[in-house]
């Protein structure tokens, strides 16, 4: 070979070579960034900042009820000197920042929290898939590969990771309760109206509602006694759990498995007699007449199919598009942003409302309320999935199919509408992904509501194994669950003045379980109804030698003072 050419090979080979390594090197510096990014924060946060709580008090007050907890912001709320960005740049663009704080935010500060941070949120917060176009995706950590859920997916992405101890989200049609379910996460929407939405970017003003995410539920109850201001009161246990079993049927989770350790739980705590079943698309079908109308505004085709369940999923979608043009609309044709084309068909291609439209819309949300209220009191809890299946894979089509649509918005609409209070619960995995289940109450419950989920929290993690293992049986349960249920069942009669039968049940649960000194106070109770002293007495000595409350105490001395 020439020299000339060996020569030229040379340089080539080496030009080639310097190539290869800087792509190489650029490779794994993208590389080296992205697992860095992903390391830190998971892509949730789009602004970091920091707000500091006051000084403790001085002794002997107590510290601050938040004290060492920090927590993160959807970027919706306002922070004084800072923009809210909406999820959308050319919303920062065209917006000063905050002359104040928003007021629940304030109140977390000032009750001991620390916020870090901005998180990011879909754009305009509408979307419920969490992926966005205009900002980094957060990577949910409970199940990488798939969507985090929206709108507030940084908030439930920062706290899934463990970045945070708490967060803050609003929601709208979901955008708390997505990606709570998909992260794996606690979360609860407040009873709309009942937390001030002042200085809260609007979506839906008669839909919005604050919500907070948390890992535990002493966490997500201290937070919520803090922006809820509840003074000190006695917890209340539910007298009824009922399951929406037509709902349960909208989630492709195996429905017998959520079952199960939702009634797995109910009647360890509670007794069997606490559980109903309810077919809720009937019940709302006879307690929501305006229902009616609406379904002969939309009976043109194939909409004369639509189910209750549907018809309510439109009006919520109508009342968020209505009232998210009637705030920003002329933003939007002003400033003409670039919109997402899923979220630009959901928000303007729809026709306007006419008056009577409106009102019939809000006649259905107002039944609505009065209706889930009736079913539920002051002490009923509603069970329902949340989301309609494990979070789909990142990029999937599956979230934009109409199947998907319907089964989530049907399921999203019950406490959007109603304006009722909801909290997710993480119940395990399935095919390697979050599952959860949904507790609703009435409006303004939300103090029972958090009370119910710290005490149903502990027996549900420990029956959620029923998600990996649905074919266990419903009804092989412990000798210690059977004596609390036939407790239960004493305690039931003993209330209803069947004082024998009271006996009997207690009698039962003594035979399971001897070394509880409950079941003997409560026969106790039961013989003096009936006058049987020395019965009572002899339960008496029993309790107080397995349990020394003061209680007990009390009725051994009641006991004896009434034989002399």
């Amino acid at each position: 070979m020439q020299p000339k050419r060996r020569h030229i090979l040379a340089s080539r080979a080496s030009k080639l070579c310097v190539l290869l390594g800087l792509g190489l090197a650029g490779v794994l510096l993208v590389t080296k960034k992205l697992k860095k990014r992903v390391r830190e924060d998971f892509g949730a946060f789009i602004e970091k900042l920091l707000l500091l709580p006051p000084p403790q008090p001085a002794p002997p007050k107590a510290p601050h009820p938040l004290t060492a907890l920090s927590f993160a912001l959807s970027d919706l709320f306002d922070v004084k000197r800072y923009v809210s960005g909406f999820g959308h740049p050319d919303w920062i663009r065209t917006h000063e920042a905050a002359a104040s704080t928003s007021p629940v935010v304030s109140v977390l500060v000032e009750g001991g929290a620390t916020c870090v941070g901005k998180t990011v949120v879909g754009e305009f917060a509408f979307s419920i898939s969490g992926e966005t176009k205009h900002y980094y995706t957060p990577t949910n950590p409970a199940a990488p590969a798939h969507i985090p859920g929206g709108a507030c997916s940084g908030a439930a992405v920062a706290v899934s990771a463990n970045l945070v101890d708490f967060s803050l989200g609003i929601d709208t049609v979901g955008g708390v309760r997505a990606p709570v379910g998909y992260c794996g996460v606690l979360g609860f929407r407040s009873s709309q109206g009942i937390v001030s939405n002042a200085g809260i970017i609007p979506v839906s003003s008669s839909l919005d509602a604050v919500g907070w995410f948390a890992r535990d539920p002493n966490t997500l109850r201290r937070v919520g006694h803090v922006i809820l201001q509840l003074p000190f009161a006695a917890q209340r246990n539910p007298r009824q759990i009922i399951l929406a079993d037509d709902y349960l049927q909208f989630s492709k989770v195996p429905v017998d498995s959520i079952k199960k350790v939702v009634i797995k739980s109910a009647e360890k705590l509670f007794g069997r007699q606490a559980l109903k079943h309810e077919n809720l698309e009937k019940y709302l079908e006879a307690k929501v007449p305006s229902l009616k109308e609406f379904c002969r505004e939309k009976a043109n085709g194939d909409d004369a199919k639509l189910t209750t369940s549907m018809l309510l999923a439109n009006v919520m979608q109508l009342l968020q598009r209505h009232e998210f043009l009637q705030n920003h609309g002329d933003w939007i044709n002003t400033v003409n942003p670039s919109i997402d084309p899923a979220v630009y068909s959901q928000l303007c291609k729809t026709p306007e409302l006419t008056d009577e439209e409106i009102e019939n819309l809000n006649a259905v949300r107002n039944q609505m309320r009065v209706a889930i209220g009736s079913l539920l009191k002051d002490d009923g809890i509603l069970v329902i999935p949340t989301m309609p299946s494990v979070p789909p894979k990142l990029g999937s089509k599956e979230i934009m199919s109409e199947d998907y649509q319907n089964r989530a918005s049907s399921l999203l609409c019950v406490a959007s509408i109603s304006g009722c209070c909801q909290v997710t619960v993480p119940l395990g995995k399935h095919d390697k992904c979050p599952v959860s289940v949904s507790l609703i109450a009435r409006h303004g419950g939300d103090r029972f509501l958090l009370d119910t989920v710290q005490k149903m929290y502990a027996s549900l993690q420990e029956n959620s194994t029923l998600m990996v293992n649905p074919k266990s049986p419903i009804n092989t349960i412990s000798q210690e669950e059977s004596a609390e249920i036939a407790k239960e069942k004493g305690n039931q009669a003993f209330k209803e003045k069947q004082w024998q039968k009271a006996i009997g049940m207690y009698s039962e649960a003594i035979k399971l379980n001897d070394k509880n000194g409950t079941y003997y106070s409560n026969r106790a109770a039961a013989y003096l109804e009936l006058g049987s002293f020395r019965q009572a007495e002899a339960d008496c000595t029993k309790a107080l030698a397995l349990d020394k409350k003061v209680r007990l105490f009390f009725l051994f001395h009641q006991v004896t003072c009434l034989e002399s």
